[in-house]
């Protein structure tokens, strides 16, 4: 994904100087992103879960990343590759649709419904379903064109997992990081709200191109989130590190600190 990352990079400014658009360059990034997303969340979610629910709620845990999770992640790649250049084939909406029942279940297998009652975990699993979501909504896009905006899709990916994941991956490296108790407070938990309503508002608003208003909320709450994450933990990271309340185990697969 990182050496997919820097091939968008490049096709992205040939596109813009040859042709005056992106669009390949555009979805390629976009792909390499997701991609990661499938692969270190993969690992992630399921491991700060585990190591919740094992303390908090014993019972049902997360099922360990394995065959199915490799497969399901070789075939996205290949569907979102797929779609970087052949964005209009049929056959290309099929894998990505069949990539999204994949992820979703992936998904489904991580105990995330035993997760509402620490919005620092829940937030992992929510932002982590928008990888299925643009997954189905960049497929039906294809079948479905006049119906499914492919707008709908890049949104998905870019407002909801990307910017999902990377605050709720953020809030919790900092107060970890900074010594500080893993628990999320109100204003956290606004945070995560106000991203999460940002997504789906611009997904909404590809379905409602005309209504602008829609938009203009998601972009609020998109600055709002980011803005308030850094009100709320910015101090935290330029002072000096707490003595540590809580040290959460590492995730499964990387040695202990």
């Amino acid at each position: 994904p990182v050496m997919a990352l820097l091939a968008a990079n490049m096709m992205f400014h040939a596109e813009a100087h040859y042709q005056g658009v992106s669009d390949i360059g555009r979805r390629l990034g976009l792909g390499a992103a997701v991609v990661l997303i499938m692969i270190i969340g993969g690992r992630i979610v399921p491991s700060f879960t585990r190591n919740w629910l094992a303390r908090e709620r014993p019972g049902r845990l997360p099922v360990p990343f394995g065959r199915f999770d490799v497969a399901t992640i070789a075939l996205s790649a290949s569907g979102l590759m797929a779609w970087a250049f052949f964005p209009d084939s049929a056959g290309t909406g099929a894998v990505l649709i069949t990539a999204a029942v994949l992820n979703a279940v992936r998904l489904a297998r991580w105990a995330g419904d035993r997760t509402l009652r620490d919005p620092l975990v829940l937030i992992l699993h929510v932002a982590f379903a928008f990888v299925p979501t643009g997954l189905l909504l960049a497929g039906l896009a294809i079948f479905m064109p006049g119906k499914i905006p492919p707008i709908a899709g890049i949104h998905a990916f870019g407002v909801g997992a990307v910017a999902c994941m990377t605050l709720a991956v953020m809030t919790r490296a900092t107060l970890g990081h900074t010594g500080r108790e893993l628990r999320a407070g109100i204003g956290t938990c606004a945070v995560f709200v106000a991203i999460v309503l940002a997504a789906l508002f611009r997904i909404g608003a590809a379905f409602s191109p005309a209504q602008a208003m829609i938009l203009h909320i998601s972009a609020a709450l998109w600055v709002a989130s980011f803005i308030g994450y850094a009100g709320l933990f910015g101090g935290m990271l330029i002072r000096p590190r707490l003595q540590a309340r809580h040290r959460e185990p590492p995730f499964e697969g990387r040695p202990a600190p």
